[in-house]
């Protein structure tokens, strides 16, 4: 697992070096660089030691160099912004609700709650509405962090393998949660052995093993494809004139998309893990099960919004 750990940070090295330091994380760590740098010098770093030792480099070899100037990382100032542009995007795009005549930030809000709700519906069922609120979660945090890479003295927190990992790890142990707290912990590791009880010694190391997986995959996805995206825009920046100012318009478009896809595909995988160990109570759904009116839309979307 080091080499895995190393790459991640060598990207994100690789990343940092093609971009200049935004100014409000050089302002960041002008206020509290000297205080994050006393309490990891303090309590992080001698465990990195231990940890790194064993494997024979030291932290500074892993992570660089700690100093008061890059003590708070770029990624997680630009991901604590983007957890408040996420809550100000929605309260904002919310507006005043209003059932006769809706404003075009909350037919937008509408329209993206819908979606989700139908993927859920669709992949884990009627009954998983009630996760509805971590998923969307999911769709609203990580649309604002690769998007926030198009804006000036922004970057892109998701083009940093602790963000991607991070949020990866979150959805691993969600859903693991879900399937013990439904299914109990005997039975949520029992139907990693699948069906087939005479080949589940076979079976059941190689769930084991995909499932430790997951996370590293999510992760490393959205972070390459991210990362891909900043430094194509990065490159265009060295272009000579007129490229470089003609090239951003044709690639903006692209860069809209990846975000966007790859949202989707975070969500879309998250729920089709949840699927995996979260299952109705009843047997056999009624025939329809999957349909809903209007009204139900309604009330999914009224405490939502509101």
């Amino acid at each position: 697992m080091f080499w895995l750990a190393e790459a991640a940070e060598s990207g994100e090295h690789a990343e940092g070096a093609a971009h200049h330091t935004p100014v409000i994380v050089e302002l960041v760590n002008h206020w509290f660089g000297e205080a994050a740098l006393k309490f990891e010098l303090a309590y992080t770093r001698p465990i990195w030691v231990k940890v790194l030792g064993k494997f024979g480099t030291t932290p500074e070899d892993a992570f660089g160099p700690y100093t008061a100037d890059n003590a708070i990382p770029w990624y997680t100032v630009m991901f604590f912004i983007a957890c408040l542009l996420s809550v100000a995007l929605i309260w904002i795009f919310k507006g005043k609700l209003s059932e006769s005549e809706p404003g075009g930030g909350q037919q937008t809000l509408e329209v993206s709650v819908l979606a989700v709700r139908n993927m859920i519906a669709d992949i884990i069922g009627p009954h998983g509405l009630k996760y509805f609120p971590v998923v969307m979660t999911f769709a609203v945090l990580i649309l604002v962090s690769n998007l926030m890479g198009l804006f000036p003295l922004f970057m892109s927190p998701t083009a940093a393998t602790s963000v991607t990992f991070a949020l990866g790890l979150t959805s691993f142990l969600y859903y693991n949660y879900i399937g013990i707290s439904e299914n109990g912990i005997l039975t949520h590791l029992k139907h990693l052995g699948g069906p087939v009880w005479w080949i589940a010694w076979l079976i059941f190391p190689i769930e084991l093993i995909s499932n430790f997986i997951r996370p590293f995959s999510l992760g490393i996805r959205l972070f390459g494809n991210l990362f891909a995206d900043e430094q194509v825009m990065a490159t265009v920046a060295y272009l000579a004139p007129p490229w470089t100012f003609v090239a951003p318009i044709f690639l903006m478009p692209l860069s809209v998309f990846v975000a966007l896809i790859q949202t989707f595909v975070f969500i879309l995988l998250s729920q089709l893990y949840i699927s995996e160990v979260s299952h109705p109570h009843e047997e056999h759904a009624p025939h329809g099960a999957h349909d809903h009116d209007e009204d139900e839309d309604d009330e999914l979307i009224a405490p939502v919004l509101t």
